[in-house]
């Protein structure tokens, strides 16, 4: 199974901005609840849970967030193949690594090869 259909960049940025808003919101709920505050600057178990969010669901449904559910688009290997722990971990820790100690000059590196490579991906195989 190949992946025929690959989501442009557009459509990603509206699905990671889904999933921002809902999990600010939720967690913001969680957080007033347990804390007292809406907000909180310090880290805690809603970072965690973000975390989890973004590094377990796609694994247990099968590529999708609620914003990649909500705007028809999942994460899928190379081969299209279900997504592992492997794959989320490279994607979610490594990624966000390698974008912090570019200081997100990877980030906007990354948006021109998904808005302008035919295949929308980030990386040659």
């Amino acid at each position: 199974m190949n992946v025929s259909n690959p989501a442009g960049f557009w459509v990603r940025l509206g699905a990671g901005i889904l999933d921002s808003i809902i999990l600010f919101v939720v967690l913001g709920f969680i957080s007033f609840i347990v804390y007292g505050q809406f907000f909180i600057d310090s880290f805690s178990f809603i970072d965690t849970f973000s975390l989890l969010y973004y590094l377990l669901l796609p694994i247990f449904w099968y590529g999708y967030t609620l914003g990649k559910r909500a705007l028809g688009i999942r994460i899928v290997r190379v081969d299209g193949e279900k997504v592992g722990i492997g794959t989320m971990l490279l994607r979610e820790l490594v990624g966000g690594f390698v974008y912090a100690i570019t200081l997100g000059i990877t980030v906007i590196v990354s948006a021109f090869m998904v808005g302008l490579r035919e295949d929308k991906r980030l990386f040659m195989t």
